[in-house]
């Protein structure tokens, strides 16, 4: 049996708890448990936002690889760059008007990371989608209406390009489509090739 055929027959888990993650993965046809990663994202001191969502994507793999080393597991993070500064996720509407007003006007870069990890193969490796974005320069109202009508406190740096945020952008520059929702699909698949998943050859089994 060649490593490919041996790796596919692996289970393929989603270490995340994100609707967004899940439904992106969805589109790969594949079969997929989701496991909730317990791992700590407080910042590092003096940690630049690339570093963090490196770091963070990679822990999250590796914690749940470590409850099931024979699986092929997926890792994600995603931090919004503010010059430097890191935005996560609000998670409150106070800190959301906060974030959207920081940014406003402004070019925010959107890193996401995403992770491959398969204990048992000793395979990991870390892939970074660097999405800019340039934010409108939108007015106190505008912003409340939009987090009002949209709610993205689970979403990094509160806009959800998915939805009605795009109003809130002139311009996106990435080379990853879906890098800005939370799962980079090209890197994805591209990570889950090299750890031995042939995703379009199990389509034709």
């Amino acid at each position: 049996m060649s490593q490919a055929s041996h790796v596919i027959s692996r289970p393929l888990i989603l270490g995340s708890t994100s609707k967004y993650r899940r439904e992106l993965l969805q589109r790969l046809r594949v079969p997929f448990d989701v496991v909730s990663p317990e791992v700590d994202e407080t910042p590092h001191p003096h940690e630049a936002p690339s570093d963090l969502a490196m770091r963070l994507a990679l822990a999250k793999a590796q914690a749940v690889a470590a409850q099931h080393p024979n699986a092929v597991v997926i890792g994600s993070d995603q931090v919004a760059d503010l010059n430097g500064e890191p935005l996560g996720k609000p998670g409150t509407h106070e800190r959301a008007v906060l974030q959207l007003q920081k940014m406003r006007g402004q070019t925010v870069v959107f890193q996401t990371a995403v992770s491959v990890v398969c204990q048992a193969s000793g395979f990991a490796q870390t892939e970074l989608a660097q999405i800019k974005v340039r934010f409108r320069d939108l007015s106190d109202a505008e912003i409340e209406a939009y987090l009002r009508a949209e709610e993205p406190y689970d979403c990094a740096g509160s806009a959800k390009s998915e939805g009605l945020g795009i109003a809130l952008l002139d311009a996106i520059d990435n080379d990853d489509p879906t890098a800005l929702i939370g799962l980079p699909m090209i890197r994805t698949a591209r990570l889950l090739r090299a750890a031995g998943v042939d995703l379009l050859g199990a389509l034709q089994k």
